[in-house]
């Protein structure tokens, strides 16, 4: 069977390369089986005046699907901005529609990636006067090596969906608006050699991959494209918790870093305290290690993403007439 699925998945490339350029781009990989459910992550510094953020992603290949994380990239021109690309529920497959750049940010699917893209347009910042202004609400940037910035807090969202995918059954419901059906008619470019180089990479890492992850890449965001090891942040635990949490926390340490690291220290103490009154015990050990209890929660609990249907892809390639349903809270986030 792990034959004839890769067997397949080596027609539909030769497929996409008989096709035009135009239509790759709206088209890509038909899978039968839907993407797990998006990580929780923060967002890394941004490392420099005109950089952009382009979200992480699921992409998949002949072992199945796999993280591509989200990293910060020179735009190829002034005024342009970032389409993320989105899996799309049609005809009984999921169909990958790619990202591109343009003057106005277009239909992503209406999928949570955060940070600026929260499903319709973009609020992460804008162009002025030839220069990109960063909103802090929602971008981790350096007040000291970036002053192009603001802050408009009014476009936080704290009820999120963590699902990966429009469409079908436990997607996103969402249809263009009239402004990303304008966005559409604009001229397009496509992702910059960085970014297809961040993709490749990511592809030839296995721990990458949703079957080795289970859906939590060690390396969720980097700082720079296809640098897997310097300004890399982790996926963190899918506990209700934990993901709330880390919400309210990443937008508070992006408005006020002071702020977070005050916490973070308060937070270190009232832990050390707590161990020190009680004997170093193994029930010690768990409360002293939220983080690692999130991680085992998040294995166990009903936040798994879908690993089980990404083994499913290997075992059973034929077609199914209802996607599965992709499981994880509604109230869930990565950052």
């Amino acid at each position: 069977m792990r034959k004839i699925h890769f067997i397949s998945f080596a027609l539909l490339a030769v497929l996409m390369l008989a096709m035009p350029a135009a239509s790759t781009a709206q088209v890509g990989l038909a899978i039968t089986v839907g993407p797990p459910a998006l990580p929780v992550y923060d967002q890394p510094l941004c490392p420099g005046p005109g950089f952009m953020w382009t979200p992480g992603y699921w992409a998949y290949g002949p072992d199945g699907y796999y993280w591509v994380p989200g990293t910060w990239v020179e735009a190829p021109a002034v005024g342009l901005l970032w389409t993320p690309g989105y899996w799309g529920w049609g005809n009984g497959v999921y169909i990958w529609h790619g990202g591109y750049w343009g003057p106005h940010v277009g239909f992503y699917g209406g999928i949570n990636y955060g940070f600026g893209y929260g499903g319709v347009g973009f609020y992460g910042g804008a162009w002025r006067g030839g220069v990109f202004a960063y909103n802090t609400a929602v971008m981790h940037v350096d007040a000291r090596y970036v002053h192009n910035t603001y802050v408009d807090r009014t476009v936080i969202r704290n009820n999120v969906s963590r699902v990966s995918f429009n469409g079908g059954r436990g997607g996103i419901m969402a249809q263009p608006t009239a402004e990303e059906r304008l966005a559409e008619r604009d001229h397009h470019v496509g992702a910059t050699s960085m970014q297809t180089q961040h993709e490749h990479s990511a592809s030839t890492n296995r721990a990458f991959l949703a079957s080795e992850n289970h859906g939590r890449p060690a390396v969720a965001a980097t700082s720079r494209a296809g640098d897997f090891n310097r300004g890399v942040v982790a996926s963190r635990g899918t506990t209700a918790s934990e993901t709330r949490g880390g919400t309210h926390n990443a937008t508070a340490r992006t408005n006020n870093p002071n702020l977070s690291r005050n916490n973070a220290n308060a937070t270190r103490t009232r832990t050390n305290t707590n161990a020190a009154r009680t004997r170093p015990n193994a029930n010690a050990t768990r409360g002293g290690n939220p983080n690692s209890n999130a991680a085992r929660s998040g294995a166990g609990g009903g936040a798994r993403p879908n690993n089980a249907r990404v083994n499913q892809s290997h075992n059973q390639p034929q077609r199914q007439s209802n996607p599965p349903k992709q499981q994880g809270s509604s109230s869930e986030k990565r950052h």
